[in-house]
């Protein structure tokens, strides 16, 4: 049965933008560079959606589809949110019965109201019922990630504002396909990159709006996180979707986690854009090794089936000159790490554990990082005044990885019941994902150098201070 079973989830893939080849696999017929930058100059972008502020909403009305890990959590976080007046939800959806009974459970401790429940175990698409703007305000996407960019289009059209879970997409056709939407329909369409709200980032990031870092030159960023176990558990990721992408693709197949943060320290799209890549992965060997390790058979006979590299390496320019290594790994048995690092002409970061030297200038005094207590006075000045408000919502909520889950929802929920443009928009959720296809592209060349096309009609070059920093 599970042989049957992953053959069956295979299937799914047969056909449309679910297919198979829309992965990058061994069918996928490649793109030329030249033809890239032209789907995208000839889209007919706007940059419309850049600063776009819709109607307050009062309380947000949520719709949630995936109720797996990701969804779970995300129910948690909006707990504080329904119980001060902010939001509801709504709806939920799942194919397995047991997480809507799961998530009925959990909502019922903190709302009133019973969501509807939508079941989608016997027809695929009954996560359409969701997207129904006399219902619902936003629906959230925490599915296998070849439902993001299809049901954040279907809800846009239905009238709705979507939040995804990362990546917002994962071809160069479904990133494109998701902006012209978004333009179209005026609807709000965001990635929910949680690092972006985590301690750490926001204090580095609030360091390099106060000049501590002086003139910024470089930075070094990852997803390197173990998840040999995850990918081959069934419980884990539903019929082992994700091990599939692994099966079919090279490159990096998560870039946000690292990059975004880092977009965010850069400027990126606020007053400078990502100009090239060149990628290349190593050879595969951890993950194979996994399943020939494993006590199931069908794992053990399609151990040497693996595309995807070890590591995954792609060097990114700036449009000014900056320079960023993004990394990922989830083959390596090896401790989690997103690096971190951000160099500039006043001081340095490296993450992981996290430490920090401030430029003395050229003398004796160097190869010495900050001691604690320099550290500790350093987190104190240039903490982000957004993480210092919600201290005790974070403390509240620390089982949303430290926090950041919460902060990022909560950004969310109240820049929609303010009626302001939000933290992030569509364009930096397709960027950085953008980022993804096109590593595979290089690795497909051979490590070529690939262009990143702007996908802003120029909106990037008007400098922003970046909304994080905006106060409510």
């Amino acid at each position: 049965m599970r042989r049957k079973d992953f053959l069956k989830l295979g299937a799914l893939f047969g056909g449309g933008v679910f297919s198979g080849a829309s992965f990058g696999g061994t069918g996928k017929k490649r793109v030329s560079e030249a033809s890239i930058g032209d789907t995208i100059s000839n889209a007919g972008l706007e940059g419309s959606m850049f600063d776009y502020a819709d109607a307050p909403i009062e309380k947000v009305r949520v719709a949630m589809v995936g109720l797996g890990n990701r969804g779970s959590t995300l129910t948690e976080m909006l707990s504080w949110l329904v119980r001060n007046g902010h939001a509801e939800i709504v709806s939920i959806c799942d194919v397995q019965p047991a997480f809507l009974d799961r998530a009925e459970a959990r909502i019922a401790k903190f709302q009133r109201s019973v969501p509807r429940r939508i079941d989608g175990s016997s027809d695929e698409n009954e996560w359409k019922k969701a997207c129904n703007p006399e219902e619902a305000d936003l629906l959230l996407v925490a599915t296998p990630w070849r439902w993001h960019a299809p049901m954040a289009m279907y809800a846009m059209e239905q009238g709705l504002h979507v939040a995804t879970e990362v990546p917002i997409a994962y071809t160069v056709e479904q990133n494109l396909e998701l902006l012209k939407t978004a333009e179209r329909t005026k609807r709000h369409c965001i990635m929910l990159e949680n690092c972006c709200y985590n301690g750490e980032e926001l204090f580095v990031l609030n360091m390099v709006k106060e000049g501590a870092f002086g003139e910024l030159t470089h930075a070094e960023c990852a997803y390197i996180h173990d998840l040999r176990q995850l990918l081959i558990d069934e419980d884990y990721y539903h019929n082992r979707w994700r091990l599939q992408h692994h099966l079919e693709r090279d490159g990096n197949l998560y870039t946000t986690h690292g990059l975004g943060p880092v977009c965010m320290y850069m400027d990126i799209l606020r007053g400078d854009n990502l100009s090239h890549l060149v990628s290349m992965s190593s050879n595969e060997a951890a993950l194979s090794k996994a399943l020939r390790e494993s006590d199931d058979t069908y794992l053990n006979s399609i151990a040497d089936n693996v595309k995807c590299g070890d590591v995954n390496t792609t060097l990114i320019k700036t449009e000014k000159g900056k320079s960023i290594m993004l990394q990922f790994d989830v083959h390596t048995g090896r401790p989690y790490n997103r690096l971190n690092k951000l160099c500039g002409s006043g001081a340095t970061h490296y993450g992981y554990p996290s430490r920090l030297y401030k430029d003395h200038g050229p003398t004796w005094d160097w190869h010495q990082w900050q001691d604690e207590e320099g550290y500790k006075k350093a987190q104190e000045q240039f903490a982000h005044p957004m993480w210092s408000k919600l201290q005790a919502q974070i403390s509240e909520n620390e089982q949303g990885h430290g926090g950041m889950d919460f902060v990022m929802i909560y950004r969310l929920i109240r820049s929609l019941n303010k009626g302001v443009s939000l933290d992030l928009n569509v364009y930096d959720g397709v960027l950085w994902s953008l980022v993804g296809a096109l590593s595979e592209e290089s690795v497909a060349r051979g490590n070529e150098k690939v262009i990143i096309p702007d996908i802003t009609n120029g909106a990037w070059k008007t400098p922003r201070v970046h909304p994080v920093f905006r106060e409510f």
